[in-house]
């Protein structure tokens, strides 16, 4: 059987797809680059927005329009909305987010010991979905209950991968050729507090730098109330990449407050003071909500002045969108969409500046770069992109196919939100 993987949103949905392309290729299965050539087609479907849920829709929609015989709907929206996502074509079957993982023994069915006891490595997923580094799952859920979160509804309770399992993946994936491995979670910073005794996410990183020979480790999106200056200690490893994500979503306290997050503008600035300390070269990056409900304008200046002050490297900025079901659909003083929309391209532009200050610190400097994709040029040679560890976007050309490799690039110039380099000897 022909199957097409594709998913909406987190790089949690992308492990979970990797995941599900291992156990199909392990029973013998194809799994195809686009939807015209495949019999099956799983969608895993994000709701961390309604833009997310709208786009979760049109993937599932054109995997029916190219003719797949039968499309299953899994993830956050379909978990959500379970009749809706059965309502639209082509969908065969509704898989929550509880039975997501046994997902592939149940539609081959089989049991779900068949892929433990016939592991195979990892391979990148053909077509848009095609990504050098492997996302391993080492979380999911959440016990936190921000009030502008629909994932927690979604996802449930936090719950921790043993670090068997996880290391275990992480083998696979550097089977397959991986030269980076990203840990991946709903609440990455939360793993190990589920077991007895309990074990801190600072266990598992130094577990896997000890007992694997991973060329590249990298953390995905941290809470930054799950972290503190000792847990900085862990980058005098240097195959632990210089990258940290730390959502504050507000920087107004007042704000923060309604948000439900557990965090201050006091102790995540003290935060971001550490870790530079320990690593000055690092990439911090974070994720902001403009708009949210009861957002004055003297409490979105305040947020815009504490981003620009952090001097982030990048960041994601979210325009508020209700969700049913969580406590701030419910709030009063709901902002205008024109005034959200405007306060978004005003944060937009404070990272654009933060962010080509980072970029240009390195101009001149000689950084390891992995080459996420390569375009043939014909006879010239080769164009490039890729990432530093500190998430610097890079180009350059090269006279050979250098896909997937690491490679030491000069910084020479700054090309719009990236770096143009030359490859070094």
């Amino acid at each position: 059987m022909k199957i097409y993987l594709d998913t909406i949103g987190c790089r949690l949905n992308q492990s979970e797809i990797e995941r599900m392309s291992r156990q199909f290729r392990a029973a013998g299965h194809e799994i195809v680059a686009r939807p015209e050539a495949a019999d099956l087609a799983v969608v895993n479907t994000c709701a961390v927005t309604t833009q997310a849920a709208a786009d979760s829709r049109k993937v599932i929609r054109r995997a029916a329009r190219a003719g797949v015989e039968e499309v299953i709907a899994t993830g956050c929206w379909a978990t959500l909305e379970p009749e809706a996502a059965a309502a639209l074509p082509g969908v065969r079957r509704v898989v929550p987010n509880p039975r997501k993982e046994a997902l592939v023994p149940e539609v081959l069915h089989l049991p779900p010991e068949v892929f433990d006891l016939e592991p195979v490595e990892r391979q990148p997923l053909p077509g848009a979905r095609l990504r050098t580094r492997a996302f391993i799952k080492a979380q999911d859920g959440c016990d936190n209950r921000c009030t502008f979160c629909i994932t927690t509804i979604a996802r449930g309770p936090a719950r921790s991968r043993p670090v068997e399992a996880v290391t275990e993946d992480i083998a696979a994936a550097l089977a397959g050729g991986a030269q980076e491995i990203v840990l991946t979670g709903v609440h990455l910073g939360s793993w190990g507090a589920d077991f007895s005794p309990r074990r801190h996410l600072r266990h598992l990183v130094e577990h896997i730098l000890t007992h694997t020979t991973v060329p590249r480790l990298r953390l995905s999106s941290l809470e930054p109330w799950n972290l503190d200056a000792a847990f900085f200690e862990l980058w005098q490893e240097p195959r632990l990449c210089r990258h940290l994500h730390l959502p504050l979503q507000s920087g107004c306290d007042a704000t923060l407050r309604r948000m439900a997050r557990k965090t201050t503008r006091k102790s995540f600035a003290a935060l971001v003071e550490a870790a530079r300390k320990v690593a000055p070269d690092i990439a911090i990056t974070t994720d902001i909500i403009v708009g949210f409900p009861g957002e004055s304008e003297d409490e979105f200046e305040a947020s815009l002045d504490f981003v620009r002050r952090m001097e982030f490297a990048a960041g994601h900025v979210f325009t508020y969108s209700p969700r049913p079901g969580t406590a701030a659909a419910r709030m009063k003083g709901q902002v205008p969409h024109a005034v959200r929309k405007a306060r978004n391209a005003r944060m937009q532009a404070v990272f654009a500046e933060s962010g080509a200050r980072y970029r240009a610190r390195f101009l001149g400097a000689t950084r390891q770069v992995l080459w996420e994709s390569a375009v043939s040029l014909g006879p010239e040679g080769w164009t490039l992109s890729g990432l530093t560890d500190n998430y610097l976007r890079v180009h350059a050309q090269a006279p050979q196919n250098l896909w997937n490799r690491l490679s030491a690039v000069r910084l020479t110039a700054l090309e719009g939100g990236a770096l143009r380099g030359v490859l070094a000897g």
